[in-house]
């Protein structure tokens, strides 16, 4: 499955407190944007990244929209219960359990959880009260069921009323009231990620009609952000580490206007990257499928380490096809799946060639991916960056990286 060790200790560099920035820039566009091509690195401003890239390109953007997923109760005791809700279990389906109005049950970390027994915990806001009941240990989170009052009451409106914005955690502040909006990208529309597909946060409607008006057309897919993204690789050889997974959507219009911009596809962030990359492995799975026997499931799982260990003989555009195929059988016009990649130097790129990013925490996963993309350049980018005044991690500067290429 795994060749030779990945010592995550190889993929460390100084960042100091202070050139992580806190706070965004008042206007988003203006942060400043790091080019790599071909090994040099330049850099100029954000609302030029249309400079960038081929004018017939194709941008993929993640449209997920950050909920606020963090709820904090008090027992009659006093005692304070943070529950921080992670993902959907019942119904399964986000949409489905974000509009519900009867009740559902999540994935959820409890802070103090130790003080939380058999009894319901239960909160007032918005005019109605919330009540949580501490079900099933599932390992380190807990399912956790929620009703309400309120008749015709969603669960998104109640998060609105009573949640908070769950911003990350290496800010070390408390979310503010502009993180509302500024830790949103401003094509945010599908509710379900408990942290912001931040390299989307320097985009304007300026700038996406700037990329408009130069002929490079756009395109989302949905990749729901997971707390796991924020975990570190504790394990000094990374081929060790457990991926976090996260649920994707790709509509089958997104995956027929990629194969007809194959070579030149765009991923805007990390999560876009996964998603796109996925796909490849998605279709190889669906071909070896006999189209007599394909079925609805929302079972379709990507494993962290199946992109390594065998041999994929698939055209990108053959494997793509497939599940355009699997989709018009089954009569869907979305892809749901589940994706655990682990994107590792090593891998082999099947859909991106552009990769809009900002600039990653040391020893992460997020850090593994870029230097695969660039062919194990990453430092060139980042001792670049640290010495030219960037600004890091979710509310700092971007960059825009070229795939590296064996010649």
């Amino acid at each position: 499955m795994v060749n030779k060790p990945l010592y995550i200790s190889d993929y460390n560099y100084p960042l100091p407190d202070e050139r992580i920035a806190k706070y965004p820039l008042p206007e988003r566009d203006h942060s400043k944007l790091l080019v790599y091509r071909g090994g040099e690195v330049s850099e100029d401003r954000f609302y030029n990244v249309g400079d960038y890239i081929a004018p017939s390109a194709l941008l993929i953007y993640n449209n997920t929209r950050v909920i606020q997923a963090r709820l904090e109760f008090r027992k009659p005791t006093g005692a304070r219960i943070e529950v921080f809700c992670l993902e959907p279990l019942e119904p399964h389906d986000y949409q489905l359990s974000l509009t519900s109005t009867t009740g559902c049950t999540w994935k959820c970390m409890v802070g103090n959880a130790k003080k939380w027994h058999d009894e319901p915990v239960s909160l007032q806001a918005g005019g109605f009260t919330l009540r949580a009941y501490k079900e099933q240990v599932l390992g380190n989170t807990f399912a956790v069921h929620f009703e309400w009052d309120g008749e015709g009451v969603s669960f998104a409106e109640i998060l609105d009323a009573a949640g908070e914005l769950p911003i990350p955690p290496y800010l070390n502040r408390k979310t503010e009231a502009s993180d509302l909006k500024t830790y949103q990208t401003v094509y945010s529309r599908i509710k379900g990620s408990v942290a912001a597909p931040t390299a989307g946060l320097h985009f304007t409607q300026n700038v996406l009609d700037d990329l408009h008006r130069r002929g490079i057309e756009t395109d989302e897919v949905t990749l729901h952000v997971g707390a796991g993204t924020f975990l570190p690789v504790k394990t000094a050889d990374a081929n060790e580490h457990t991926m976090h997974t996260e649920i994707i959507a790709v509509p089958r219009e997104a995956i027929a206007h990629i194969i007809t911009k194959l070579g030149k596809i765009v991923a805007v962030g990390t999560t876009s990257m996964r998603t796109l990359e996925s796909l490849y492995f998605i279709g190889c799975q669906l071909r070896n499928i006999d189209k007599s026997e394909y079925r609805y499931t929302d079972e379709i799982h990507v494993d962290q380490f199946e992109p390594y260990g065998k041999e994929y003989t698939l055209s990108t555009r053959e494997a793509l096809q497939a599940i355009i195929d699997y989709l018009d059988a089954t009569g869907q016009q979305t892809l749901h799946a589940a994706t655990q990649i682990m994107i590792k130097p090593g891998y082999t790129f099947h859909v991106v060639d552009q990769l809009i990013t900002n600039f990653h925490q040391p020893q992460s996963t997020l850090l593994l991916l870029v230097s695969a993309f660039v062919g194990g350049d990453w430092r060139t980018i980042y001792d670049y960056a640290m010495t030219h005044d960037f600004r890091f991690l979710s509310y700092g500067d971007s960059s825009i990286l070229n795939r590296h290429c064996e010649l």
